[in-house]
């Protein structure tokens, strides 16, 4: 039987509906945490505006608590880069990821791994973090004493790669100070995590979370390579599409699919969401001449907003003394509709991020 081709506008709608972003949805933060397979937290805050936008009624308080109790943890993960995962998920998807983590650090360091000790160097980092929690620069001052004049930066990057561990929330604002401590994640979760390298299961909570997809999409989310043979063996429990460049997409049989006439309302995402970052063809959710206004030379990820769907211009906020702005940067000009949507949605998403500004403005930047 011939697979359905899928539109460009049904696999967007598709996506919404599992990143629960077509209508907030009434589920616990860590249920939305474990559907999304994590929310990617290069930086602290990025998660927290991520569920306010996806979870109805999500309060601030309702993560952090989730931290403090170890139900949720931050740490190195997909592409090598920190996501806020639970607990439960971290010890069953820690070990599949590992040969990405590998393969990352070995890409960035590059002639700089060469002369590593990777296991040497692991077990010196174990003993400094399990002495006690401590940040990235002490570990790196230790290593000096242990190899003076070695390159204490790349021997860092190595044991964030290849040594579980998590970051220690503390009672900041957003759930983390600017330069965190880490701790072993076996002592912090009371178990390690599992060794366990094969992929199956992390396709299949890719494919739920972000399908339908092709191998190509699952590398460019997991930052893993051979998702063609994964996928191979998965078939048997798949079902295959086709997109509109004739490539083959796997899904998940039962897992929603929407019509594309679907109504998608405006949403705004923060910076570094998995919602922009988890396809190697992401037209599905922005048009490739929008993609360099996203991502910055710098490799920031610029805060998003979306019109039927489709991100249509990045966001950002400023805090004056009394005063909070929101800015909106539309790609294109906007309908007039979109707009009022867009500045409903806004005052709403600026209470919420700066609830103690005695004066809220929002504005429209440019547009095109």
């Amino acid at each position: 039987m011939k697979p359905e081709t899928l539109s460009r506008r049904a696999l967007n709608r598709a996506l919404l509906a599992r990143q629960m972003l077509l209508a907030r949805e009434a589920v616990t933060p860590l249920r939305a945490v474990e559907r999304l397979v994590g929310l990617q937290a290069q930086q602290a805050h990025p998660p927290f505006v991520g569920l306010w936008t996806r979870v109805a009624g999500f309060e601030r308080a309702a993560l952090s608590r989730l931290l403090q109790g170890r139900a949720i943890v931050r740490a190195t993960l997909m592409r090598g880069t920190l996501h806020l995962m639970s607990a439960a998920d971290y010890l069953v998807l820690r070990g599949p990821l590992q040969p990405g983590l590998s393969a990352g650090m070995h890409a960035v360091l590059r002639e700089r791994a060469k002369d590593l000790d990777i296991p040497a160097l692991v077990t010196l980092a174990r003993r400094c973090f399990e002495e006690r929690p401590r940040t990235f620069t002490e570990l790196r001052d230790a290593f000096l004493e242990v190899f003076p004049g070695a390159d204490e930066r790349a021997m860092g990057y190595a044991v964030r790669t290849h040594l579980p561990l998590v970051m220690v929330p503390d009672a900041s604002a957003w759930g983390f100070p600017a330069d965190a401590d880490f701790a072993v994640a076996e002592s912090w979760l009371g178990k390690a995590p599992g060794s366990e390298e094969k992929a199956d299961s992390l396709v299949l909570r890719y494919l739920a979370a972000f399908g339908p997809a092709a191998a190509a999409d699952v590398q460019t989310w997991s930052g893993l390579v051979g998702m063609r043979d994964v996928l191979e063996r998965l078939r048997p429990q798949l079902q295959t599409f086709r997109d509109e460049r004739k490539r083959e997409l796997f899904d998940l049989p039962e897992a929603p699919r929407p019509a594309e006439e679907t109504p998608a309302p405006v949403r705004f995402v923060p910076g570094f969401d998995n919602l922009v970052l988890s396809h190697a063809d992401r037209t599905r959710i922005i048009a490739d001449e929008h993609r360099t206004q996203v991502t910055t030379r710098n490799l920031q990820v610029l805060p998003t907003f979306l019109v039927d769907g489709f991100v249509a211009g990045t966001w950002k906020t400023a805090r004056g003394k009394k005063t909070a702005t929101l800015t909106l940067s539309p790609f294109v000009r906007l309908p007039a509709a979109a707009k009022a949507q867009l500045a409903e949605e806004g005052e709403a998403l600026l209470g919420w991020v700066e609830p103690d500004a005695e004066r809220r403005t929002m504005a429209f930047e440019r547009e095109g």
